[in-house]
C-alpha cells in the first residue's frame, strides 16, 4: 500500500515477469501474486505477455529509494515461494537491483529476509487450512 498508483501496476507487472522467468509459474506464485492484489487493491493481470513486457520501461517507474526498496523486498517473497531460486530469478533480481543503484549487500539481506518471509506465510496457511 505504499506504492503509488502507477507503481502498483508496474510493480504487479514486474512480479508476473519473475514469476514466469524460470518457466515455472507454480500456484505458490500465483497466491502470492494475489495476495499483491489484495494488499494494493488493484486486479491482477491474469492476461501477462511476456513477451510484450519492458523491463527497462517498468522500472523507471519507481522514482524514491523507499519505493525501490519496497519492490525488491517483495520480489524476494515472490523469488522464495517455490522454495527455488533459479538462475534466471538471480540474474533479473540483480539487474533490477543495480538498475536501483542499491548496494548488493542490500540484495543478500533482502533474499534473506524474502526466503524467511515465504516460509511464515506456508506455515501460516497450513496452519489456517489445517493440513
Amino acid at each position: 500500500m505504499k506504492l503509488e498508483a502507477r507503481e502498483k501496476f508496474s510493480f504487479l507487472q514486474l512480479a508476473h515477469y519473475l514469476a514466469r522467468i524460470d518457466n515455472d509459474y507454480g500456484e505458490k506464485e500465483r497466491e502470492i501474486i494475489l495476495e499483491y492484489c489484495a494488499e494494493m487493491g488493484i486486479e491482477n493481470d491474469e492476461d501477462f505477455d511476456i513477451e510484450e513486457f519492458s523491463l527497462e520501461g517498468t522500472l523507471k517507474d519507481f522514482k524514491s529509494d523507499k519505493s525501490k526498496k519496497i519492490v525488491i523486498l517483495e520480489l524476494m517473497i515472490l523469488i522464495h515461494a517455490d522454495d527455488k531460486f533459479d538462475l534466471k530469478e538471480r540474474e533479473l533480481i540483480s539487474k533490477i537491483n543495480d538498475s536501483f543503484k542499491l548496494s548488493s549487500e542490500n540484495l543478500e539481506f533482502c533474499s534473506q529476509w524474502g526466503k524467511g518471509v515465504a516460509a511464515l506465510y506456508s506455515q501460516g496457511k497450513l496452519f489456517i487450512n489445517g493440513e
